[in-house]
């Protein structure tokens, strides 16, 4: 009877990529995916051994990932990713775009809802959202809202009625408003020609976002 030899058991090979015509154990490199492995890793100052160690992997399958004689499967790209401080697009050689910095204005359209009007006026994606909203006059949803979060908001024409808790506030042109979104709120216009507001929250992709102000267009995430 024969024994394997101590240490970390290696990685069932799982294809990353399309297995190419010419074998069932052929498969296509993606580019330069060999030399980005072994470049983070000695970048981390690791050894083939202690890398290994990390991710669960034996020397030797690590060996051969970085001089492309196989290629990983992506959850070995994510224990590895994690053990170079680095992420699978990475590895991988994706450059990520940046969003671009400016928004540029333009003119807010209410919504089909209640007349709320909206515009993104900061970068999607990021934990703290921007907004302009108008908030027109009459009659507005009284439901009061509750949820995680931080507010803040600033009026720059007209005047808004803040509910926060027991307490109503009159804001002016110029007056804001920081506010903890677990805080009972609701918002609505008190001047004929409706509020326009800037608006900013850190409640980011929630199933309740679309809550906050009136029953608008869900577009934008609140």
């Amino acid at each position: 009877m024969t024994t394997s030899p101590a240490g970390p058991p290696e990685v069932p090979l799982v294809p990353a990529v399309p297995v190419a015509p010419g074998g069932d154990h052929e498969t296509q490199e993606v580019a330069g995916l060999a030399a980005r492995l072994r470049d983070h890793r000695l970048s981390s100052r690791l050894t083939l051994e202690v890398a290994a160690a990390r991710v669960g992997l034996s020397p030797a399958y690590l060996s051969r990932l970085e001089t492309g004689r196989r290629q990983p499967s992506l959850p070995v790209l994510l224990g590895l990713a994690r053990a170079y401080g680095t992420s699978v697009s990475g590895l991988l050689g994706e450059t990520v775009t940046e969003p671009d910095p400016v928004v540029r204005g333009g003119a807010i359209e209410p919504g089909r809802a209640g007349g709320w009007g909206y515009r993104r006026a900061g970068a999607p994606g990021r934990a703290m959202q921007a907004l302009r909203v108008h908030v027109p006059p009459g009659v507005q949803d009284a439901v009061v809202r509750v949820h995680p979060g931080e507010e803040w908001l600033y009026v720059l024409q007209g005047r808004l009625k803040l509910t926060l808790g027991e307490r109503v506030h009159l804001l002016e042109e110029g007056d804001s408003a920081h506010f903890d979104s677990l805080t009972p709120h609701c918002i609505a216009a008190d001047s004929s020609s409706g509020v326009e507001l800037l608006f900013m929250h850190t409640l980011l992709q929630s199933p309740g976002g679309e809550l906050c102000l009136g029953g608008g267009p869900a577009a934008p995430h609140h």
